[in-house]
């Protein structure tokens, strides 16, 4: 593990993009309804079974979407973390790899992110980060839906689940710790008001 109480270094910002398409909200919310109706705890006379299943696989359809977009900011994040390591002579031989910079976000997250994430109403960002992980470890492309069995696309969250665990142990690499290696997280459009205030202030 690499830490020291001498230097931390710091790594380029994690900027995450919008994702949500424009009727997603309301594609979540009918998904979420009809799982409950079709679990019983909410009354569902008025609709048939088969509008249920196809609304409850809408939503789930909408959160592969969302995830597989986070996926690919964490991922070009984490390979932007590599550079500093492969231009760094003292880090170069440590072991790191872009799964070192993954777990550290997801498993040991440095405190400022932690926040900052809540501050935002993330609260299950470790389930989210992992699970669009899982997701991009499989789809280098958004996938077309009418190509995915609708057992994946019911129950994607518990294959994403083991398909990080899965990525994250196909390789050995050195774990880091936020004492020797800190970051800041960003919207995009937060990111960009503050380039831009940079740039007016020289």
């Amino acid at each position: 593990m690499v830490t020291s109480a001498d230097r931390q270094w710091k790594l380029p910002p994690l900027i995450l993009h919008p994702f949500s398409e424009r009727s997603g909200p309301e594609k979540l919310l009918a998904s979420s309804r009809a799982s409950l109706i079709l679990q019983g705890v909410l009354p569902g006379e008025d609709y048939s079974l088969e509008e249920l299943e196809r609304t409850l696989l809408e939503g789930r359809c909408c959160e592969i979407s969302m995830l597989f977009y986070v996926g690919k900011d964490l991922v070009r994040w984490a390979d932007q973390c590599m550079e500093l390591i492969e231009n760094t002579e003292a880090l170069k031989r440590s072991g790191i790899r872009p799964e070192s910079f993954l777990q550290l976000l997801i498993e040991t997250t440095p405190a400022a992110v932690d926040e900052k994430l809540r501050r935002w109403g993330v609260y299950e960002y470790k389930t989210i980060f992992s699970r669009a992980l899982g997701i991009h470890a499989v789809f280098q492309e958004l996938p077309r839906y009418e190509g995915l069995s609708t057992n994946f696309v019911r129950h994607y969250h518990r294959f994403a689940d083991h398909l990080y665990t899965c990525h994250q142990q196909l390789f050995p690499f050195t774990p880091i710790l936020p004492a020797s290696f800190d970051f800041e997280l960003f919207a995009s459009a937060e990111y960009t008001r503050l380039l831009d205030s940079q740039w007016e202030e020289r």
